[in-house]
């Protein structure tokens, strides 16, 4: 088959398919899949393995005891292709907790899908097995096809890591299906971020009749707090938010404990090393002699910063997007996202190629339903068409 009637063929069944595609996208979404629900991310995985089989795409897991397995899929390329893959990437996992789908399932008004999880990312899921898909049916891609379909990004993929940076090696290009902006732009560049927990022991004391011999762990946690805080500066992209704390055990009891949950954001490697010292600087100096203050949790995201030959994959999408029909710009967001690990071992990553939709993470989410096809066209034609 010549590269035109490839083409041809491909785009014309993904036409088609818009369909099925919803199908498959109201069965993702059907099943509660928070990010600690080992069975639940698993349920979607076995839905999307049964879809590729059916395909005869094989697929492989990645078991993982506390988190959901990834699952690989690989669609081998045409005869006489490259043996450099690319990776379609994705993540099965929501923020949602158990019952979110009994109390608001999937449903649709007019072109519009509403449900946990359609836009953040099940339905860039549905678009990358489409094009999986697509290429099995009419001789493979010019080179190998990877899907990789992940289990816990939402936590900033503590065990999905380490699978989705050997993937991302040796890849070609890296098309993670997070959803499209509202504007149906795609992301060129994304933050990096330090998600840490950290509490502080103190001593504690009746507050009325001896409260001079307690030592506060939530007025050392106070104190912390607002240096934290200080460290913002949105100029340079830079934030650094406490969002949760917790601390004490009666009104009247001198707090022995305390801790907080802090997010912190930058633009790249170097400001995270920055702020992460100036951090490290506040929590380790005691406001009040006997507090002690230690990190227990600590995990991110790396940032997502283009180089020349993410350029080039960029305006590879954006000219196959024209041609489909549809004018995308690369944008700049505060959000982080597994590609930035791909990004920082050197593979050349866009971002946000699934579906357009919005307000992920409340009940409001939504994925414009006529937009699957379009850019599942758009990504099948910018891979027929990379060099």
């Amino acid at each position: 088959m010549s590269d035109a009637s490839r083409e041809r063929e491909i785009l014309g069944w993904l036409d088609g398919q818009r369909q099925a595609m919803t199908d498959l996208l109201r069965d993702l979404v059907n099943i509660d899949s928070g990010s600690y629900n080992k069975a639940g991310v698993d349920a979607v995985g076995r839905v999307i393995e049964t879809h590729l089989a059916a395909s005869d795409i094989a697929s492989e897991r990645v078991p993982h005891e506390r988190f959901g397995d990834c699952i690989r899929a690989v669609v081998p390329a045409a005869p006489g292709g490259a043996n450099r893959h690319v990776l379609l990437m994705g993540h099965r996992d929501t923020v949602f907790p158990d019952g979110t789908v009994a109390e608001r399932p999937f449903r649709i008004e007019g072109d519009v899908a509403y449900g946990p999880g359609v836009s953040d990312m099940k339905s860039g899921l549905v678009l990358n097995t489409f094009v999986l898909e697509a290429f099995k049916r009419f001789g493979g891609a010019p080179f190998p096809l990877v899907g990789l379909y992940t289990s816990d990004e939402e936590i900033a993929s503590p065990s999905s890591r380490p699978v989705i940076e050997r993937e991302a090696r040796n890849a070609r290009a890296v098309f993670n299906a997070e959803p499209g902006r509202q504007s149906g732009n795609v992301v060129k560049q994304r933050k990096g971020a330090t998600f840490f927990t950290f509490e502080i022991t103190g001593k504690p004391a009746h507050s009325g009749a001896r409260p001079q011999d307690g030592i506060s762990a939530i007025e050392e946690l106070a104190r912390k707090i607002v240096e934290l805080h200080a460290l913002n500066d949105y100029e340079k992209g830079i934030s650094v938010n406490v969002g949760l704390i917790k601390g004490g055990s009666s009104v009247n009891t001198v707090a022995p404990h305390a801790s907080a949950e802090v997010d912190v954001r930058f633009v790249t490697n170097q400001q995270r090393d920055e702020v992460w010292k100036r951090i490290e600087d506040i929590l380790g100096r005691s406001h009040l002699a006997g507090a002690v203050t230690r990190i227990v949790e600590q995990r991110g995201f790396l940032p997502l910063n283009p180089d020349a030959e993410s350029q080039r994959v960029f305006e590879s999408y954006a000219a196959a997007a024209a041609e489909i029909g549809y004018r995308v710009e690369g944008e700049f967001t505060g959000g982080s996202a597994d590609s930035g690990f791909t990004a920082n071992v050197g593979a050349p990553t866009l971002c946000a190629t699934g579906p357009t939709g919005g307000g992920a993470h409340s009940p409001e989410e939504y994925c414009n339903l006529d937009t699957m096809v379009p850019r599942a066209k758009a990504l099948a034609l910018t891979i027929l068409r990379m060099d």
